[in-house]
């Protein structure tokens, strides 16, 4: 997932919003559409940098049992960055 959808939308929201004076088509205004668009641009663009910028955590445990029927148990965690969005 890129940036680009989500300024995207914000930009075509800003134009929606500021270049119309009053204009309404059908029951919908032009300008309240406009003010949707951005504030869904701004989550989408927000929620997409916060998946980007997480890391990721694998935990694995292993339980093994000896002849005598002791448990051990080992627990290992290991963190990864997430790998980098596809080239457009």
């Amino acid at each position: 997932m890129g940036f680009g959808g989500p300024i995207g939308l914000i930009v075509i929201g800003l134009v929606l919003a500021l270049a119309f004076n009053e204009q309404q088509v059908g029951p919908l205004e032009v300008i309240t559409l406009g003010w949707i668009l951005v504030i869904s641009g701004v989550l989408w663009l927000v929620l997409t940098m916060v998946q980007q910028n997480t890391k990721r955590r694998h935990t694995t445990t292993a339980t093994t049992t000896d002849a005598q029927g002791r448990q051990a148990t080992t627990q290992r965690t290991d963190e990864s960055d997430p790998p980098a969005p596809p080239a457009v």
